[in-house]
């Protein structure tokens, strides 16, 4: 029995579906490639509880990722563009042609990365690139737990480190830390005679 309240929204209710061009009780159904476009597998977010950040060999970049195992995320200064800039590689399968912003939060601070499909170790990994100077990447310059999602490719927790952070001042800088020891060691080796 239908309450006298809402007697004057059955007529409303059973024209909804046809309104629709459906018949009552009827569904439509979409598949994956319908509504997003593409059948890429959505990729689950990683286990980064062991992850740590790392220095590369060259001081060039910083890593983030298990031990011995391809990183997560790799922040690289290219010091030679003028200004410098800070390329930004997420390690998950990407096709050619692709593009996708690559939404970071965390350190007060919320960005959007504009990333592309590119070759990275010979492998089609998501990269971007931005001007070191720019304040997107202050989401990196703190030392709080930062949130990346990258749309099929999970979210990645990157664990709470002073890395990212000196890495982007450093980079910012131009370098000019790295500079400055290789003066100091210059000046060392001229007055030990080495």
């Amino acid at each position: 029995m239908v309450r006298p309240a809402f007697r004057h929204l059955l007529p409303f209710c059973l024209l909804l579906p046809a309104a629709c061009g459906q018949s009552e009780g009827e569904s439509r159904r979409f598949t994956r490639e319908q509504t997003h476009g593409n059948s890429d597998p959505v990729l689950p977010s990683p286990d980064t509880s062991r992850a740590i950040w790392s220095v590369s060999g060259s001081g060039q970049s910083i890593t983030f990722g298990d031990q011995g195992a391809e990183p997560f995320l790799t922040l690289t200064c290219r010091l030679r563009d003028d200004p410098p800039s800070i390329a930004i590689v997420r390690h998950v399968p990407a096709r050619p042609g692709q593009q996708a912003l690559f939404p970071v939060i965390g350190n007060g601070s919320i960005s959007r990365f504009k990333v592309d499909a590119a070759l990275v170790n010979g492998k089609w990994r998501w990269q971007g690139a931005v001007p070191a100077a720019d304040p997107q990447l202050n989401v990196f310059a703190g030392p709080r737990t930062v949130e990346a999602t990258l749309p099929g490719g999970g979210s990645l927790l990157l664990g709470a480190s002073r890395i990212p952070a000196e890495f982007v001042r450093w980079c910012r800088a131009g370098g000019a830390l790295q500079r400055a020891q290789r003066v100091e060691q210059a000046v060392e080796a001229l007055e030990t005679g080495n």
